[in-house]
């Protein structure tokens, strides 16, 4: 399906969040739309869905200009969009989401539901999924939840499928899957509009790419034509020389320990410890136990045995409020449900856990919580008119940078990050990155649980490895890669 967008803008208010976008799509074609959080990305394919109007410009859809008023005429229409925040509703079943608002019914008006399980399980076949129809989705990890967003599209028989970040909480093995479903799917003729930060993903499966900056389109051109430093420079406007910043570690007292730690099936006889100073990385496939792991640290699930030891004393963690109080911090991968309150400001979110700087009495002082929420937005480069604006609407990425300075904000001694950088374009990546570094420089000890092996080996002293909930090997910095971190996270010696 060709899709041509001229000129166009949008504003929220006085927010001008596109200028002039021009963006055309050809059939069965993988067209990569990369740029920094808060470029306009997903603004733009907002419109095209019918979830915003635009204020000015034209859309032409196979030759017709063509405008919808939701984004469920534009599925009825061929396009389907598969969000970076997922729309599954936890308390329904797997196959109750894949066919909301689209259930099959016999002549009888009954729900036909011997076909819609024929229909989702060949689907799943294709997608090599296997999770039980009769699941309660809220029970499915992350990556699972992607998953049966994308079956659920591919359903739709659409013609054009737009993919907002779809691989960010997939493992490798989903995403390769992915992968052999989308060339499938262009033989096929179908054209994917292709959103991600990952760099490598755009090189490996696209045909051209756009990118967009400040709500502008830079450049558009064909893969083969372009490079990784090239695409960087336009995506950011200026040049980022290392994609990792250089370390320095100076390792301290330990800060954190963990001896025996176990919680019946998800992790067993977990032991480690960082030091202060320090960042430690875990790796290991989706499923391996790795954040389940760091929510009972943080006292959000109990343990069924082992200790928990802080500035070498033995703790008692019951709940997230023990940790806090006792340094932890906790930056959780799930920003949409957990890390945030999308209704309400930067400056509430920022606030919640960090009242006792500014209200020592009970009472809170506005001008030392303005001061201090105005640093944070600063310090992290959150693209934001003010700490009024409701956290729902940020990008995804200045999102994932409110629930990183809600927690430096506390000035943690130990700081778990997990998957700090999902959903993070390049450049923000890289203040991220700085970010860790001077956070270890004052003392900090960091934990950082991330997908991306790349991430891993450029940020991590140390990688210790999870496999089906134990520990199966610890390599330095100077001997790890990737060969053998995914050697270890599945199951080798």
């Amino acid at each position: 399906m060709q899709i041509q967008m001229k000129n166009i803008h949008k504003a929220f208010g006085t927010n001008q969040v596109l200028t002039g976008v021009d963006f055309d799509l050809r059939d069965g074609e993988v067209h990569a739309l990369m740029g920094e959080n808060g470029a306009g990305k997903s603004t733009l394919m907002n419109i095209l869905v019918g979830l915003h109007p635009l204020d000015k410009g034209s859309i032409k859809i196979k030759g017709q200009e063509t405008y919808f008023k939701s984004p469920r005429e534009a599925e009825q229409n061929g396009i389907a969009f598969i969000h970076q925040e997922l729309n599954i509703w936890p308390e329904m079943t797997v196959l109750e989401n894949l066919f909301i608002g689209k259930e099959m019914t016999t002549k009888l008006g009954l729900l036909n539901l011997k076909e819609m399980k024929a229909l989702a399980m060949e689907q799943f076949r294709k997608l090599s999924v296997m999770i039980s129809l009769n699941r309660i989705a809220g029970e499915c990890s992350v990556g699972e939840q992607q998953m049966i967003e994308i079956a659920k599209a591919l359903m739709t028989d659409s013609k054009v499928i737009i993919m907002d970040e779809p691989t960010a909480a997939l493992t490798e093995r989903e995403i390769q899957k992915l992968f052999e479903v989308i060339a499938s799917l262009k033989r096929e003729g179908v054209s994917i509009i292709y959103i991600s930060h990952r760099m490598e993903e755009i090189f490996t499966i696209c045909d051209r790419i756009t990118v967009m900056r400040d709500g502008k389109t830079v450049d558009t051109k064909e893969i083969p034509d372009t490079n990784f430093d090239e695409v960087v420079r336009k995506m950011v406007g200026r040049e980022l020389t290392e994609r990792y910043p250089l370390r320095n570690p100076k390792p301290g007292k330990v800060a954190l320990e963990v001896k025996n730690a176990s919680h019946k099936g998800h992790f067993q006889n977990i032991s480690f410890a960082v030091r202060s100073g320090e960042i430690l990385g875990f790796s290991g496939l989706m499923g391996s136990g790795r954040t389940e792991i760091m929510r009972a640290i943080f006292g959000l699930d109990s343990l069924d045995d082992g200790e928990i030891w802080v500035n070498g004393k033995k703790v008692n963690i019951r709940t997230p409020n023990d940790a806090i109080k006792l340094g932890i911090g906790f930056i959780t991968e799930d920003r949409k449900d957990e890390g945030l309150i999308l209704d309400f400001s930067i400056r509430e979110n920022m606030a919640l856990t960090n009242l006792h700087s500014f209200a020592p009495k009970g009472i809170i002082s506005e001008k030392k919580e303005k001061e201090f929420v105005d640093l944070l937005i600063k310090r992290l480069k959150i693209k934001t008119q003010s700490g009024e604006t409701a956290a729902g609407n940020l990008s995804g990425g200045n999102q994932q940078k409110v629930v990183i300075a809600k927690w430096v904000g506390t000035g943690p001694k130990v700081l778990i990050l997990d998957e700090p950088t999902r959903g993070v374009d390049v450049g923000a990546k890289r203040e991220i990155y700085e970010l860790m570094n001077e956070l270890t420089d004052r003392g900090v000890a960091i934990i950082m649980i991330s997908s991306e092996l790349p991430e891993v080996l450029g940020m991590s002293d140390r990688i210790i490895v999870i496999h089906e909930g134990k520990i199966s090997g610890e390599l330095s910095r100077e001997e790890a890669n990737q060969e053998k971190i995914m050697t270890l996270a599945t199951g080798g010696q």
